[in-house]
């Protein structure tokens, strides 16, 4: 186990993993169904939160428009969410952008079908009785 070592630290010694053990913590302690947290489970979390966000990356990347550019974007994310049935959970967490003025348009189309609803509704009630 000590045999891959990601980062360093502010010593200069290496790390078994990259991510703020501090950090990790205090998101472990904010569930309130933990009381106390293992070193080791603390070391294995932070572990696989980065094998978890390596991988989402790669697979990204890959899948992506990111090979064309040489980058990962957002964008390529937020496809990945998407489209992927193993990171579909993310899809309300890596939502899909879109410009304000769309987003606009999609509520006052939203609107007016929603009042168009309720008219419908209120001429069928006025029919029945």
């Amino acid at each position: 186990m000590a045999d891959v070592v990601v980062g360093r630290d502010k010593c200069g010694e290496q790390r078994l993993v990259s991510l703020p053990l501090s950090r990790i913590r205090v998101i472990m302690k904010s569930s309130p169904e933990v009381s106390s947290i293992n070193q080791e489970a603390l070391v294995l979390t932070a572990k696989a939160t980065e094998l978890f966000v390596q991988y989402l990356a790669t697979y990204s990347y890959r899948h992506g428009s990111g090979k064309e550019k040489k980058a990962l974007t957002y964008n390529d994310l937020s496809n990945t969410a998407e489209e992927s049935e193993t990171f579909q959970f993310l899809a309300d967490i890596l939502p899909k952008k879109i410009l304000a003025s769309k987003y606009l348009k999609m509520l006052k189309e939203k609107r007016e079908d929603e009042e168009e609803n309720d008219d419908n509704d209120e001429s069928d009630d006025e029919a029945e009785s």
